[in-house]
């Protein structure tokens, strides 16, 4: 059985000219040349494996057959998705529309949340740790 891929850490990393983003190599060997980028909860990016994103679509799924304003949500979601491809040097494009959602200008926290990356203005990270109280909380 083959283990399913979990993400770990914190790392400071920007944008480039192009809007393209450098992967850390300790997250990347879990998602190979592929991946799935989400707007996300609290205003932050998620990139998902293709395994992780499949759950996240079903439950999207179950959401769309609720009330008609459910189903908006999931349609702006789904629009919004992107296949990311990941080049040899680590790269990912990160979309206009997705650098706005998200806030995104030059510098970019990559956060490993166990089955998915977030991508983190750092402005938002910091009012999301204050309004929390700290960073580390148990």
């Amino acid at each position: 059985m083959a283990l399913t891929a979990r993400f770990f850490g914190r790392y400071e990393h920007a944008l480039d000219a192009k809007g393209r983003l450098i992967l850390p190599a300790k997250l990347r060997t879990h998602l190979g040349q592929h991946g799935f980028l989400t707007p996300h909860l609290e205003g932050c990016l998620a990139l998902w494996t293709d395994e992780e994103f499949e759950k996240e679509v079903e439950v999207r799924l179950a959401l769309a057959d609720g009330e008609a304003g459910a189903r908006n949500a999931v349609r702006d979601w789904a629009a919004a998705v992107f296949e990311a491809e990941i080049d040899r040097q680590g790269r990912m494009a990160v979309p206009p529309h997705l650098r706005s959602y998200a806030g995104l200008e030059q510098e970019v926290l990559v956060i490993g949340m166990i089955n998915r990356v977030e991508l983190w203005s750092p402005a938002s990270w910091a009012s999301r740790e204050q309004q929390e109280g700290g960073a580390l909380q148990r």
